[in-house]
């Protein structure tokens, strides 16, 4: 199955209420210490409100670098974070301060391979015809649809 995703603005809304219980679900446990996969609860600050607002995400580790994925797209998360790149990621009572950097549209099919293979079960739904085993070529076209950003320590 082919995949285009030409669309920089792409979002794919959250449609069942499962999605929202497995959130929940990872939030909470995520908040007590307990990581699936590598997941982590993301704060940043809401763009009009100036509000904390969190959000479970997938830390993944690619050669000695650190990357969240938006696998729906732009999502409220992903524009909070172009509008203030300073964030915090917790697991349990750990929390560390970092600064999220966009990572250009050329650079993002590597990190997508990888985060398919490791997540895809998970995020199958929202990637319309993505998998692990997407050709290159699919997925440097679904590139610009899913932001990409690389964790680097906070100034």
């Amino acid at each position: 199955m082919t995949a285009h995703h030409p669309s920089a603005d792409r979002y794919v809304r959250p449609d069942t209420r499962m999605d929202a219980a497995f959130n929940a679900a990872v939030r909470w446990l995520t908040a007590r210490g307990i990581s699936l996969l590598g997941s982590r609860v993301l704060t940043v600050t809401g763009r009009r409100s100036g509000l904390p607002r969190s959000t479970p995400v997938n830390l993944m580790p690619l050669e000695g670098e650190r990357y969240l994925v938006a696998p729906r797209g732009v999502t409220e998360w992903v524009r909070n974070v172009r509008a203030n790149p300073e964030a915090e990621l917790r697991l349990g009572r750990r929390t560390e301060r970092v600064h999220l950097v966009e990572v250009p549209v050329e650079e993002r099919p590597a990190v997508l391979r990888v985060y398919l293979r490791r997540w895809g079960w998970e995020v199958g739904r929202f990637v319309e015809g993505l998998s692990k085993d997407s050709t290159d070529a699919e997925l440097a076209a679904a590139a610009p649809g899913f932001p990409v950003f690389r964790v680097t320590t906070a100034p």
